[in-house]
């Protein structure tokens, strides 16, 4: 067999009488081989009854129950990116987002989304890492806490509550 078989998706009414199924309404499918292809047909059980005898016999064909597709998902709403979150951290500019920002820094550094191009350290000793955007080359400016190891898993532990 030569033909091609493209996928066709369930009709929500009868190719015969244009009528709508209805939840739980039985219906027929039939497929036809033709020339350019296979061809899907679906049918109400009335309408297969009234299919005259000479009608073009299917190439195979089946009964189904017709169920109404459930409504899409609802869009998860508050799962916020690291870059969405540390943008917003950095438009706040509080001292208390200090920690999450240089983490939040981190992580995008990590998955190669921003780029540390230099690091420069002030007279008062104060650490500032200039960050880069791999494709926009939008420039950050993130302080360095300079956090000791024990202090880490706590923020890190942060940053993941707010991600999710």
């Amino acid at each position: 067999m030569t033909a091609e078989w493209t996928i066709q998706s369930r009709a929500d009414r009868c190719a015969a009488t244009g009528a709508e199924f209805g939840d739980g309404e039985y219906f027929y499918t039939l497929l036809f081989d033709e020339k350019a292809g296979f061809r899907r047909e679906d049918l109400s059980e009335a309408a297969f009854q009234a299919r005259p005898a000479d009608a073009p016999a299917p190439f195979s064909f089946w009964k189904s129950k017709y169920e109404v597709a459930p409504p899409p998902a609802p869009e998860a709403l508050g799962k916020q990116t690291a870059e969405d979150l540390l943008r917003r951290y950095l438009a706040e500019d509080s001292p208390q987002y200090a920690n999450v920002r240089y983490i939040l820094a981190l992580m995008l550094e990590r998955k190669r989304i921003i780029k540390e191009v230099e690091v420069h350290t002030s007279e008062n000793g104060e650490i500032m890492r200039i960050y880069e955007f791999a494709k926009t080359g939008e420039v950050l400016v993130i302080p360095d806490p300079q956090l000791k190891l024990n202090q880490l898993v706590e923020v890190q532990n942060e940053v993941a509550g707010m991600l999710q």
